[in-house]
């Protein structure tokens, strides 16, 4: 699992969740990106971590492939969806499989459902994961943007799976460089056992670019 370049990477990587642009234009872009802890919905993953994206969006679908290094191999999510407007409401469907090299851990995929209205988005996720036989969870995300380069990220994980965090961030672009800070506070349920690396909470920056 991951932080990204969606609220970092969600306002990065803030994740994951954004909206396709529902412009006829076809276009590609790429990202490379570090943060200096890797987390993604409010789970440690790994202190210090480079990423690189690919994306392709036109009439409102998009797919799109990004990588990060999770110390022992590399972690690789694979995505799409379509995205469009009703109106004020923007509403978005997609598919998001992450995957991993040299057993750092099991599959994900997930059906990802998600709506926004001026500052404020929800995202819901359902997915199955291949460990321990096979569990199914789902993950609701509620984001909002506090405006002048600031938002707020609450997570909270269901079904056989547990655990809520809370995100708050900053973002800013300078010289095209996107640059963010957030700061972290998962529950004990996602901190991990005690031999983690996962703190009570966790100050996060970032610095990315897009091509």
């Amino acid at each position: 699992m991951k932080i990204m370049a969606k609220a970092l990477a969600l306002a990065s990587l803030l994740s994951a969740s954004t909206f396709a642009s529902t412009t006829a234009v076809a276009e590609t872009s790429y990202n490379v990106g570090y943060v200096s802890e890797y987390y993604y919905r409010g789970i440690y993953q790994k202190n210090s971590s480079a990423s690189a994206g690919v994306d392709f969006e036109e009439g409102g679908l998009y797919v799109g492939a990004w990588t990060a290094d999770v110390g022992e191999g590399l972690e690789y999510d694979l995505y799409a969806g379509y995205g469009m407007d009703v109106g004020e409401v923007s509403l978005g469907i997609g598919f998001t499989g992450y995957y991993y090299t040299d057993d750092w851990d099991e599959t994900y995929q997930e059906v990802n459902l998600s709506a926004g209205y001026g500052p404020v988005s929800i995202g819901y996720s359902i997915g199955e994961w291949d460990g321990d036989g096979g569990q199914d969870y789902d993950f609701l995300e509620i984001g909002i943007d506090l405006g002048a380069g600031f938002y707020g990220t609450y997570g909270s994980f269901g079904d056989q799976f547990d655990g809520d965090y809370v995100e708050i961030g900053y973002g800013t672009t300078v010289s095209e460089i996107d640059l963010g800070v957030a700061i972290i506070f998962p529950s004990d349920d996602l901190q991990g056992d005690e031999d983690s690396d996962a703190d009570d909470e966790a100050i996060v920056f970032s610095i990315g670019k897009s091509f």
